[in-house]
């Protein structure tokens, strides 16, 4: 099989991922009973939790909105959630067809080696601390702020965590990579390294191979930031419905930590 071939085959493998996720999500959203957790803007004062949600290659936020739906205990009836869509930008691993992107990918599948878009990742992050600094100044707690992604969002989720300078809820990444190298650690704020990261992996993953997420926990390790990390052996680049349902837990969990220390 050809380089070309090859890269066009990873590609698609990721945005066919990316389209069952989103048809599996609008069929849990048409199901009857399920709350509207999503508060519009004029009632962020209201909000006592924020939760930001960025999409893979090739994806966009709207297609991802019925993840809110997954999350149903009280605990999330004031959450703001936003899913945001990625510019469209050429991408490399795509011979430079332009798509939904938050940063360059030079190759896919992607492996713990593969070369990083790093001024891209670093002018992305610039705009998700944007979003995450106008909910602090909306009055949302930064304690109560998670920013989650998976694949490409997941390694944005990453790097936007680690480099905010307070410390936030947590991060969760889901199918996701590091997406720069280990001279990043010195620009992580002490504040930033108390910020908990959530990391879930497939191990049949063949878009971001499972070396790549397991590469995650000992950059994390080196960099004093706490990581839980669960593989799923029979999960390939997709999202189950166990980890949205592990997700909830772990922001419940985190939720209330907050809510302890601001009492």
């Amino acid at each position: 099989m050809s380089s070309l071939v090859r890269v066009l085959f990873s590609l698609a493998a990721a945005i066919a991922a990316a389209s069952l996720l989103a048809a599996t999500l609008r069929r849990r959203a048409q199901q009857p009973g399920l709350p509207d957790q999503l508060v519009p803007g004029p009632m962020a004062a209201r909000n006592r939790s924020f939760v930001l949600w960025l999409h893979g290659l090739g994806d966009s936020g709207p297609a991802n909105e019925p993840i809110r739906t997954f999350f149903s205990a009280p605990e999330f009836r004031l959450t703001k959630w936003a899913f945001p869509s990625a510019p469209n930008s050429p991408v490399s691993c795509n011979q430079g067809a332009v798509m939904p992107s938050w940063f360059d990918i030079h190759e896919l599948p992607m492996s713990p080696g593969s070369p990083q878009d790093e001024s891209g990742v670093l002018k992305a992050v610039e705009n998700v601390h944007a979003m995450i600094d106008r909910e602090v100044a909306g009055g949302i707690h930064p304690d109560n702020i998670f920013v989650c992604g998976f694949s490409q969002g997941g390694a944005l989720t990453l790097a936007s965590v680690l480099l905010y300078p307070k410390t936030l809820g947590g991060g969760a990444v889901f199918s996701g990579w590091v997406p720069f190298g280990s001279s990043v650690i010195e620009r992580i704020s002490p504040e930033a390294r108390k910020t908990p990261i959530m990391w879930s992996h497939g191990m049949a993953d063949r878009v971001v191979l499972f070396e790549a997420g397991q590469a995650g926990p000992p950059f994390l390790q080196s960099a004093g930031v706490s990581c839980e990390f669960k593989a799923y052996p029979d999960l390939g680049h997709s999202i189950a419905k166990e980890e949205l349902s592990a997700l909830e837990s772990w922001i419940k969990g985190h939720l209330n930590a907050s809510q302890d220390k601001e009492s």
